[in-house]
């Protein structure tokens, strides 16, 4: 399984329903054995009886269910995907337990992550200002390196200003749970991010969802609901992860200026990757900064760092500096993070070539793997392509047999995915080659085959 995505409303096919419902089983039982062995009331009935799955982590129904999926998987020889581990760099390739692998399993979209005036900018960071700012920017943790950075993403996307958070997931987070409320509506593509669903969650707002990409759905969601609520914010993303493809932005400009409602984009994976220059999908289609009330981005995939950003009118961003709890109560950025951060948007703007360098890789993998008979579903070759081959089991035997083969490509898995798309995802960078791309392409179409 992985964090990135989740289909909201997925439903899974008949070998999920078979192995939720064997799940469901085991749990029970392991469930009532608990309730069994759990010890008596005491003598003097001073406390009530507590069933042990009550206080113990390993009687968790969730770490019960992974434990249930990891045996089920061992069985089959399957071994796990997750939590390998890289030995330096991971870029186009990476090692891997001592022995190099071609890698489609990393955001570092323009080999900025390891570039030597990146890498440098963070080294003169540490020298200056230390590992940590050691306190949230609003009392005495705020640092030049932090402003330069906020103040070159506003120019970025043309608004007055941003403000940048210690975490991608969290940014989403702490921006929608703290700018909406009970009274207010959040309507979202259903392929949204998690972070996305968790900050609606918190916020406490009521939550729709929409078709993939289906902006005369979102026009007939609005026209049947809009009055009812306050504040309403539709919510979308440059590049979908798990898919690769990307909304028709303009025709949902026009949608919610004409319901009067608030535009959210997450940039996550399209800055660095749309665009002629990599300015993102608002490059793309050429959209004013104003267009879009929130520009949503992270800090950790282009941009070779971590966090995550919020940019837009100066009202927006003065009312997150100082009252979003989630900013206001949060450490600054590192600055060795921030200043890698700023050098890497420098590097963006002097090295167009390696935006026009990803965007060709992406497009020829896309183009290999439709005429190898892969079914990469939705994917514009945008920098994300994905190899969608019908469940969980079969996902994950492929990514083995790539890696046996010296190609690292994650599976996605259910409930990321309903079990019916899953899938490998392969994340494309402008440092792989034509023969990269030849190698990998062949030797996934050869195992696919063999399934």
């Amino acid at each position: 399984m992985t964090q990135d995505r989740t289909a909201p409303g997925a439903r899974p096919g008949l070998a999920a329903s078979i192995k939720q419902k064997l799940i469901q089983e085991s749990l029970q039982r392991k469930l009532r054995g608990a309730e069994r062995q759990a010890p008596a009331a005491d003598a003097a009935g001073s406390h009530a009886q507590v069933p042990e799955q009550h206080y113990r982590f390993a009687l968790h129904p969730g770490y019960q269910q992974l434990r249930i999926l990891s045996e089920g998987a061992a069985t089959l020889g399957v071994s796990s995907p997750f939590f390998k581990l890289h030995e330096g760099n991971a870029g186009a390739s990476t090692h891997i337990s001592g022995q190099p692998y071609l890698n489609f399993a990393s955001y570092n979209y323009l080999g900025l992550s390891g570039d030597p005036e990146v890498a440098a900018a963070a080294k003169a960071a540490i020298d200056r200002y230390g590992t940590s700012v050691s306190a949230s920017r609003l009392v005495s943790g705020e640092r030049p390196v932090h402003r330069e950075l906020e103040q070159e993403l506003a120019r970025l996307y043309g608004v007055d200003d941003s403000v940048t958070f210690v975490s991608g997931h969290a940014t989403n987070v702490s921006t929608l749970g703290f700018l909406f409320g009970p009274n207010d509506l959040i309507v979202h593509d259903e392929l949204i991010h998690n972070s996305v669903l968790q900050g609606i969650q918190l916020s406490g707002a009521r939550r729709l969802s929409f078709p993939h990409n289906d902006a005369d759905a979102l026009d007939a969601l609005l026209a049947g609901n809009r009055r009812q609520f306050e504040r309403v914010l539709v919510v979308l993303e440059g590049i979908y992860s798990m898919d690769g493809d990307y909304p028709d932005l303009p025709r949902f400009v026009e949608v919610k200026n004409r319901h009067r409602v608030f535009l959210m984009v997450d940039e996550a994976h399209s800055l660095g990757v749309m665009g002629k220059r990599g300015h993102g999908i608002r490059e793309h289609f050429g959209l004013r900064g104003g267009d879009v009330d929130i520009w949503m981005g992270t800090l950790s995939k282009t941009l070779a760092g971590c966090g995550g950003y919020i940019a837009g009118e100066r009202a927006l961003i003065d009312h997150l500096k100082f009252l979003a709890p989630g900013f206001l109560y949060s450490v600054g950025m590192p600055p060795p993070v921030a200043a890698a951060s700023l050098a890497a948007l420098g590097r963006l703007h002097a090295l167009p070539e390696r935006v026009a360098a990803l965007q060709a890789r992406g497009a020829s993998f896309l183009a290999q793997a439709r005429q190898a008979g892969v079914d990469t579903g939705t994917s514009t070759g945008l920098a994300i392509v994905p190899a969608i081959v019908g469940n969980s089991l079969r996902a994950a035997k492929l990514s083995a047999a790539l890696f046996a083969r010296g190609i690292n490509a994650q599976p996605i898995l259910y409930p990321a995915v309903a079990e019916k798309s899953a899938r490998l995802r392969f994340f494309l960078c402008s440092q792989h080659t034509e023969a990269d791309i030849a190698t990998a392409v062949s030797a996934l179409a050869q195992e696919q085959a063999r399934l």
